[in-house]
């Protein structure tokens, strides 16, 4: 699982190099973000060129035997839940390590602010970052792609684009990157997927804990929809299985799931009196298990039944409380 010196050098021979950063976007490097912040735009005539298939790397690393696989976090303070959840995990130098090309994937998909509910926090989006670049992570981009196709405005209005740019990394739109040919699935064929998430040499998923309608309920398998902006609604004629397939290309080194608030009509909201607040982090190694454990602090009857799936493929196990969840308080 961890072939870290084929994987870096793939990275580094990649065209996503600094050397093709740009200051553009109307200037949005140079509104005051701080550090090595700001939005990655690449050659645009390059960006749909038809490549060989490319595979996505299992991103999961071998924890200890013995070590926790899941710490949920209680406090006022999201930041402060996602460093003591890591923390309690073994820390993130369990996860990530000096040279480390790695890929944040926060759940951008509205035109909201943070009160709304419908995106991943920005505080922990930036508490992520910050761990990986102590843990002295060569590079961290944050990606996803929105529903909408203005990108620009859900990253800014999120907070994301500040809040991960101060914490010392790149912000990738979907209109500044190149995407790649990855077979997903017999069933699903091959999608076009954000270059990042091919070259990375850790991924961790920080998904929002929401309601939605095709699911009842959407957090972290769902989530790696946003790895593709492509048809994307194709995807939901058989959503359950399309969720749990996109989970087997994407195996996440680590999964914080954001319950800072949750809203409850999802997945796109638009009222703050929609946000329901329970001022709690999760973070495992397990996705499946987090998502069993988001559908149980949300109030699910039932488990949607990607989860089944998910684990019948081995992406990891129904029954969370066998995991022995470690329960803490944040800040």
């Amino acid at each position: 699982m961890d072939e870290r010196t084929g994987e870096k050098a793939d990275a580094r021979r990649s065209g996503l190099t600094r050397r093709r950063v740009l200051a553009g976007l109307g200037g949005v490097a140079g509104v005051g973000l701080a550090g090595a912040g700001g939005f990655i735009l690449y050659d645009r005539q390059q960006r749909f060129l038809r490549e060989p298939e490319r595979t996505v790397p299992d991103h999961r690393v071998e924890l200890p035997v013995g070590a926790p696989r899941m710490v949920v976090a209680r406090g006022e303070d999201p930041a402060r839940n996602v460093r003591a959840a890591v923390e309690r995990l073994g820390g993130m130098t369990r996860f990530v390590g000096p040279g480390d090309f790695v890929v944040v994937k926060p759940n951008v998909g509205w035109v909201r602010t943070p009160e709304q509910g419908a995106n991943t926090h920005p505080a922990v989006v930036g508490e992520v970052v910050r761990l990986c670049r102590e843990a002295r992570a060569a590079r961290v981009v944050v990606a996803d792609c929105p529903v909408r196709k203005d990108s620009r405005a859900a990253f800014e209005r999120s907070g994301i684009l500040r809040a991960a740019s101060e914490a010392g990394a790149e912000v990738l739109t979907p209109e500044s990157s190149r995407y790649v040919a990855v077979p997903v699935s017999e069933r699903l064929g091959t999608w076009d997927v954000l270059e990042p998430f091919v070259l990375a040499t850790r991924v961790v998923n920080v998904p929002v804990l929401k309601s939605h309608p095709l699911t009842g309920v959407t957090c972290g398998l769902k989530n790696w929809f946003g790895v593709t902006g492509v048809r994307r609604v194709a995807l939901h004629q058989d959503v359950q299985r399309s969720i749990a397939e996109f989970a087997a290309l994407m195996r996440p080194t680590l999964t914080v799931v954001d319950a800072t608030r949750v809203l409850m009509g999802g997945p796109e909201g638009g009222n703050p009196g929609d946000v329901k607040p329970t001022r709690t982090v999760a973070a495992g190694t397990d996705p499946v298990a987090l998502d069993a454990w988001a559908n149980a602090l949300f109030g699910a009857r039932e488990l949607p039944g990607n989860l089944a799936i998910a684990a019948g493929l081995g992406l990891g196990r129904l029954d969370y409380e066998a995991l022995s969840p470690i329960e803490i308080l944040g800040g």
